[in-house]
């Protein structure tokens, strides 16, 4: 039986802290409560712990501001002259204007990013980026086939009833063409292996 996670501050040593998985945000929740520093990777926050339980504390840095570049950071002004990035500092900006904190950029902002660097837009603003963060700009949409494949995959995986299957890959990537290529949500269900079953066992011979 796996064991049940305790509190972080029922945890003696790293080495049981060790036996458990943390999310990121989890981890950085932990050090800000310990006044540690808390603003980094996943890998940099568990050794930042690891040193907490040694004795060792690494405390929460004090970032300097640049003043002139914050005060030059407007609306109108262009990702590519404002040293934009997705750093603690345009997270802090886009908190103040958005009210939302902690701000987490998304998907569709990241793939805007990417497009804008490419075609070396100078024209789109943090004004336009506002815009895909809200859902109101088609500029540059996030291809998330991937993740739901990938989701698709486990589920199929994951029903009893496609257990018979020796190659699951290819049966489950058979109802997946027949998905993707039609309206329907994108979401495994056994009656879609009941649906396209002959096509299977057709794909399987």
């Amino acid at each position: 039986m796996k064991d049940i996670r305790p509190d972080f501050k029922d945890i003696k040593s790293f080495e049981e802290f060790n036996r458990y998985y943390w999310y990121r945000e989890e981890l950085s929740q932990i050090c800000k409560s310990l006044g540690l520093e808390y603003r980094s990777t996943k890998q940099e926050l568990n050794h930042i712990i690891e040193q907490y339980f040694k004795r060792n504390r690494i405390e929460k840095s004090v970032r300097k501001v640049n003043k002139k570049l914050a005060e030059a950071i407007t609306l109108n002004s262009p990702l590519l002259e404002c040293g934009f990035s997705f750093n603690q500092k345009f997270r802090e900006y886009f908190s103040v204007v958005t009210g939302v904190d902690p701000f987490k950029f998304n998907a569709d902002m990241a793939t805007a990013w990417r497009k804008v660097k490419a075609e070396n837009d100078l024209n789109f603003t943090i004004q336009d980026m506002l815009k895909v963060y809200y859902g109101e700009s088609d500029y540059a949409k996030y291809d998330n086939s991937a993740c739901q494949w990938n989701q698709f995959l486990k589920d199929f995986c994951l029903d009893k009833c496609s257990n018979h299957y020796s190659d699951k890959l290819k049966a489950a990537a058979t109802i997946w063409k027949e998905v993707r290529d039609s309206k329907n949500e994108k979401v495994y269900s056994r009656e879609l292996l009941k649906k396209y079953e002959d096509k299977i066992e057709e794909y399987h011979k």
